[in-house]
């Protein structure tokens, strides 16, 4: 077989975006044929050995893929292992007879939608900015919030460097002991809703996802899953 990149192998396994794996592949967690890779390697899928954190991935081509929607609970890490101990979301899909690795993150204090997918090519396009998928959020906070405040969540931010796109937030309600606000990302960084609040006074008390795109949480119970429909998965990528 003509050789690939390495980044394109764990897409076509579906196991990690292109960007995912070049970050594992940089952190020295990827071997192939028992030595550590480098970003750049190629390889011949059927010939040579690649091991992902101390597991041997197998290529497939053009294997099946699945596509997973769970509500993740609070106190659970979006990761498949966690080298503290917590609680994973892997332990919710357990019982699944194939593996599926979350799409982008949903930090251990929030709960929601979460999408998990051995779709490698399906989780690149979901987390890169440019396709612009919105993501919403309800998120409750302490106290009242003020109209002021309310335009100032919906400017950019710098965060880590990087100027944010804009938010979209509405009052929705009031809650005990506070305010429930409606935010839509159309990017996700790194506890964007939690740190754009803190900057402005605002405690969170609670952050749910409950959508991204037109894909709805609905009322899945939490800590419960849902393989997505044939419509939803087009609709992800593009192709209704």
């Amino acid at each position: 077989m003509e050789p690939i990149r390495l980044q394109k192998f764990f897409t076509d396994c579906g196991v990690l975006s292109r960007r995912a794996a070049e970050d594992e592949i940089r952190a020295g967690h990827v071997l192939v044929n028992g030595t550590v890779a480098q970003i750049g390697d190629k390889i011949d899928p059927e010939r040579d050995l690649v091991e992902y954190r101390g597991k041997v991935l197998k290529y497939v081509k053009n294997a099946p893929r699945h596509y997973i929607l769970l509500n993740k609970p609070r106190g659970f890490v979006t990761t498949l292992s966690d080298e503290k101990g917590r609680p994973t979301v892997a332990t919710l899909v357990q019982d699944l007879p194939y593996r599926v690795y979350p799409v982008g993150r949903l930090d251990m204090d929030s709960d929601g939608l979460l999408l998990l997918t051995d779709d490698g090519a399906l989780t690149e396009r979901l987390t890169h900015p440019r396709h612009e998928i919105a993501k919403h959020y309800l998120v409750a906070v302490k106290g009242a919030v003020s109209a002021e405040q309310i335009s100032a969540l919906c400017q950019p931010f710098v965060l880590d460097g990087y100027r944010t796109l804009p938010a979209r937030v509405r009052l929705r309600g009031k809650v005990a002991g506070g305010t429930l606000l409606a935010v839509e990302l159309r990017e996700g960084r790194n506890r964007q809703i939690r740190r754009m609040c803190e900057s402005l006074g605002l405690r969170i008390t609670s952050l749910t996802r409950v959508a991204i795109g037109n894909i709805a949480l609905g009322d899945l119970p939490v800590g419960k899953y849902r393989h997505l429909t044939e419509a939803e998965v087009r609709y992800l990528k593009g192709t209704n």
